[in-house]
């Protein structure tokens, strides 16, 4: 007679890397959907039209008009209403376009948690976790919910004092987005060699940190150019306002100071540290494909050249919103694709120690 012993499947048998790796990457495409969403957000002016957090109430807009009139009140006591929108005729029908943006935007964060806390829980309990993963993934889902936390700091800067929120805070908020984002993939393409047999994960290095490192200098510039609504001070290229370096940069608090929140000189950063982040690029793209990961290559020279080209168009276009809103969903995928050809070339290093 065969024993339950016998039968009972090997502890070896629950892990399931692959199973998480698609977990993780279909996590990654949510934190995708929502830095897109967070950019029209910001594209919108609709950042500081929920005054309050509330992460279990908040789920649920208003469902009748009482409700949307209590929102309103909130909305109407802040700087932006009583300075910019309030002046300009904002209506409730205005009020709920922009409710709408910064709800789904809160939606998502709430979506994207449970998508990774409960199925992490599953894996967990199912013992289907493999050595070595759990600390990361811990640490994926505490900077989830710091994120949150960011995202209300940010809200906060511009619901008393300011017009609009604070662009070293929405600065944080994005490029957390985008390191999480990072994180994911990452994650998943170590989990996928496991499954094939390679166990030691593939480290960063020096050299492809760096090179991150000059990409995220131009993510960084991005964040600073939407805070500063610095992409309106000139249309045309490759000149500002028919000159090389723009004319109308405040010198007078010191050039730390305009470096980074004079929106002339901040606009004319982000465009030329363009071809520093391309060039390095470039590098990342050239070490994938000495790694045989051809794929990672060539997305990762797709996603630079489209996103050069509906950079300059958002800007000749008076930062039309979808051409803004597409130029910050590629940036996103211009990171994912940055990670993907730093593995790569990580991978090779580890293969031929």
């Amino acid at each position: 007679m065969t024993s339950i012993a016998a039968t009972a499947p090997a502890a070896g048998d629950r892990i399931r890397p692959v199973a998480i790796a698609n977990w993780l990457l279909a996590v990654a495409a949510l934190v995708f959907c929502m830095v897109v969403v967070g950019g029209i957000t910001r594209l919108t002016e609709s950042g500081l039209s929920i005054t309050e957090w509330q992460p279990i109430a908040g789920a649920i807009p208003p469902l009748s008009p009482s409700g949307w009139a209590a929102e309103f009140a909130k909305y109407r006591a802040t700087p932006e209403y009583r300075e910019i929108t309030g002046p300009a005729g904002m209506t409730l029908g205005q009020f709920q376009f922009i409710f709408f943006w910064e709800w789904a935007h809160r939606l998502l964060g709430r979506l994207i948690g449970m998508a990774f806390a409960l199925p992490l829980l599953f894996f967990w309990l199912r013992g289907a976790i493999p050595a070595g993963y759990k600390p990361r993934l811990v640490a994926l889902l505490a900077l989830g919910g710091l994120q949150g936390a960011i995202g209300w700091w940010m809200v906060v800067s511009g619901l008393t004092l300011r017009t609009d929120v604070s662009h070293y805070r929405l600065a944080v908020h994005l490029l957390a987005a985008l390191f999480i984002l990072s994180g994911l993939v990452w994650t998943a393409l170590d989990l996928k060699r496991l499954a094939k047999g390679h166990a030691v994960p593939v480290k960063l290095g020096g050299r492809n940190a760096l090179l991150l490192g000059v990409v995220a200098v131009q993510l960084l510039l991005g964040a600073w150019v939407a805070g500063l609504d610095a992409g309106y001070v000139a249309s045309d290229w490759p000149l500002m306002n028919g000159r090389f370096f723009p004319a109308g940069v405040d010198w007078s608090k010191g050039g730390l100071y305009a470096f980074s929140n004079d929106p002339f000189l901040v606009h004319f950063l982000h465009r030329w540290w363009a071809w520093a982040a391309l060039g390095a690029v470039m590098l990342l793209a050239r070490g994938a494909k000495r790694a045989h990961a051809r794929p990672a290559s060539i997305a990762l020279h797709s996603a630079v050249g489209i996103q050069i080209l509906l950079g300059i168009a958002t800007v000749m276009s008076g930062i039309a919103l979808p051409l803004a809103a597409a130029h910050q969903a590629v940036g996103a995928l211009l990171v994912a694709c940055a990670v993907w050809a730093a593995h790569a070339a990580g991978r090779r290093q580890v293969e031929r120690a």
